[in-house]
């Protein structure tokens, strides 16, 4: 009854509730996105930050520099936030560093809507960039480490779902008040990025902690506890908590003591860094970045009609590909398989894109080819790429250094939103290279060279829990016998701690069983 119980995905309610509560962190994220990319765009917002430009299609415009600096010192706080997240994770918890990122949100949105000084802003941007970045990552590890095997793919469909569909909103909010002719257009969609955090810090508190945190920091029978919450009832989730102790201790006996430099000097350990660092980096190398900060602005300089519209559509068009990729990631989502179609499939949009406009700029039927490969593009992106991306950097660390890896590989990962965000505005806006969407030129190299890494290096992790993989990687297999590998290893360590912890709740039974005739002959 207890293993149907386990098929079942309702039987799974709990966690589902639990891992939907933590995926309004990347929708926060996708908000945040979807919002500044669009005040980039409004004559509400262009005459408090920018410029009259008659010249240029919006007849406003900003300086490159603070263009710059608005979109990309929100990726630089979550590069920060996220490089030390391993720091971070020593000593405070999945949910605790969640309610930072709450707070943090909201301090920085009081700056940025409290005055009209420059420099408010860029404080405001930095700092919500730090929360994005306890926001992303502390949300997928809480995931990666509470989820089962089988629907770990689901949440993490689901977490790339809220992720664009924040963004959406963001844009569709941005269309609705655009029209405004004052800096109410912008301050109201602003005033919308206290929703979430407010949620999240409520409903944080009636979900547990990270079982594979507890059981990592020693506390084995609060592990226990949190698993019994997430699992269905009637699940061995003293075999699962065995399970997880006994690949920590595995680990600890290869590395001895945690340590950051173990993603360096540890040979296995190394291998699995430099997997997940450069899985996340497949989002910036498939250029998707400058089109999800700048589309509104991109689109509004390219001469294309409703920018804000298109937006939106932009955005729907990825949230489709999602919801169809949450169809088939479970039962046929063979990671380097879907990476590599989605990574050639970018590239190749992407020069489509740039040889139509370097050919034809301007024109209506242009505008038409734009638009169109832009839609199928983010839908490539968003189907294909950026779930994941996420994922398989989610799934490859180890343990003990979980924390560590993953933050570094998203700091990473952050850092190349960073360079794209920072450097995109030098080729596309008018008053510097005026490439506009020539800039695919760049982007259609970088998307195969990323294909050719995946095919090389990237193994399988599709259906393997995280002990399989531990053991895998611990075996030294090479990328392409991941998948057939058959794994046994993990499962005497589990069983022999298993069997380790009910002799010692016997002995604590007996105890108690002794004490308590003790005290009747002593009352006699």
């Amino acid at each position: 009854m207890a293993s149907e119980a386990k098929e079942s995905w309702k039987a799974h309610w709990k966690c589902f509730v639990a891992c939907g509560i933590i995926v309004l962190s990347p929708f926060q994220y996708g908000i945040d996105f979807g919002l500044i990319g669009g005040l980039q765009a409004m004559r509400g917002f262009l005459q408090v930050y920018g410029h009259e430009a008659p010249d240029t299609p919006l007849g406003w415009n900003l300086d490159t520099v603070r263009q710059q600096l608005i979109s990309s010192l929100m990726t630089l706080g979550a590069f920060i936030s996220s490089g030390t997240a391993g720091l971070a994770a020593t000593w405070v918890s999945r949910r605790q560093c969640l309610w930072i990122a709450c707070v943090l949100c909201c301090v920085s949105n009081v700056l940025m809507m409290a005055t009209e000084n420059i420099g408010a802003l860029y404080a405001g941007r930095f700092l919500i960039g730090l929360a994005n970045g306890y926001f992303m990552t502390f949300s997928q590890l809480y995931i990666q480490e509470s989820s089962p095997a089988r629907y770990r793919g689901w949440f993490l469909t689901a977490f790339q779902f809220f992720t664009s569909f924040g963004t959406l909103i963001g844009t569709i909010i941005d269309w609705a008040t655009a029209p405004r002719p004052d800096k109410s257009a912008y301050l109201i969609p602003l005033g919308i990025v206290y929703v979430i955090p407010v949620i999240m810090t409520v409903c944080l508190l009636f979900i547990p902690e990270s079982p594979r945190w507890l059981i990592l920091k020693g506390r084995q029978e609060d592990g226990i506890k949190a698993l019994r919450w997430l699992r269905p009832k009637g699940a061995d989730v003293e075999s699962e908590a065995a399970e997880i102790k006994a690949a920590i201790d595995r680990e600890r006996e290869l590395g001895s003591n945690v340590s950051i430099m173990d993603m360096f000097t540890n040979v296995v350990d190394r291998r699995r860094t430099f997997l997940a660092v450069c899985a996340v980096t497949l989002q910036a190398a498939s250029g998707s970045m400058f089109i999800i900060a700048y589309k509104a602005y991109f689109l509004g300089m390219s001469n294309i009609a409703n920018p804000f519209g298109m937006s939106n559509i932009l955005s729907a068009m990825g949230i489709l590909a999602i919801i169809f990729n949450s169809l088939i990631v479970v039962r046929f989502g063979r990671r380097r398989v879907i990476l590599m179609i989605g990574l050639a499939l970018c590239g190749i949009f992407q020069l489509i894109i740039a040889t139509v406009y370097h050919t034809h700029p301007g024109t209506t039927s242009t505008g038409v080819v734009l638009v169109a490969f832009t839609c199928i593009y983010m839908m490539s992106y968003n189907g294909m790429i950026a779930t994941y991306a996420w994922l398989v950097a989610g799934e490859i660390p180890s343990q003990r250094l979980r924390s560590y890896t993953f933050g570094l590989a998203a700091a990473v990962g952050f850092f190349f939103a960073w360079l794209t965000t920072f450097t995109a505005p030098y080729f596309i806006n008018p008053a510097s290279l005026n490439w506009g969407p020539r800039y695919g030129f760049i982007w259609f190299p970088s998307c195969f060279i990323a294909c050719a890494w995946v095919w090389i290096f990237l193994p399988e992790t599709k259906g393997r829990t995280l002990e399989e993989i531990d053991e895998m990687f611990e075996a030294r297999l090479p990328a392409r016998k991941f998948r057939h590998h058959i794994c046994v290893g993990h499962a005497s360590g589990a069983q022999a701690d298993k069997g380790a912890l009910a002799e010692k709740r016997r002995a604590s039974s007996e105890n108690e069983k002794d004490a308590s005739v003790q005290h009747a002959e002593v009352k006699a």
